[in-house]
């Protein structure tokens, strides 16, 4: 596994124009069946995907916390909202309250993550590849895939289906 994930940066950047090429299409011209072709490759991927192994995502980026992800997690360890945020996160460029540092504070050795039954809902959700109206986060994709194996074998597996 981590030879996959070592390799995933370089095999996203060869691909990128690629895809951004087929992202810019499926934007302009999504297929009707798209939402149910898209819950399908993220099930079928995720038959044989073990997020576990991986954890590549919460090791290299952290996730943005909406304001009920801090209740939700503040309320957990029995904080109050600002003691969360002063201990945990920061607010990055965009105005968003992400984490202070990578790896994820929450994650340990072993992978598995100390928050999980509370963590975040953009830690719930990814990498976003059974999204609705999944065309519309193409960017978001665009960088998934050079951090997910998961998300790049997705995106690799959708273009063989939809040619465009």
């Amino acid at each position: 596994m981590q030879d996959i994930i070592n390799n995933l940066p370089k095999l996203a950047k060869d691909k990128h124009k690629e895809n951004k090429t087929f992202f810019t299409k499926l934007k302009k011209k999504p297929p009707k069946q798209l939402d149910y072709l898209m819950q399908e490759l993220h099930d079928d991927e995720f038959q044989h995907t073990d997020c576990l192994e991986c954890a590549n995502c919460c090791k290299t980026t952290g996730p943005l916390f909406t304001p009920k992800d801090i209740e939700r997690i503040a309320k957990h360890f029995k904080m109050k909202q600002q003691q969360f945020i002063d201990t945990y996160l920061r607010v990055d460029e965009d105005n968003d309250y992400v984490l202070q540092s990578v790896p994820c504070t929450f994650l340990g050795a072993d992978n598995y993550c100390s928050i999980y039954e509370v963590r975040p809902k953009a830690c719930r959700e990814f990498p976003h590849t059974d999204r609705k109206k999944f065309q519309q986060i193409s960017n978001l994709t665009l960088k998934n895939v050079a951090i997910c194996p998961a998300a790049y074998n997705i995106v690799e597996e959708m273009k063989r289906r939809l040619k465009m």
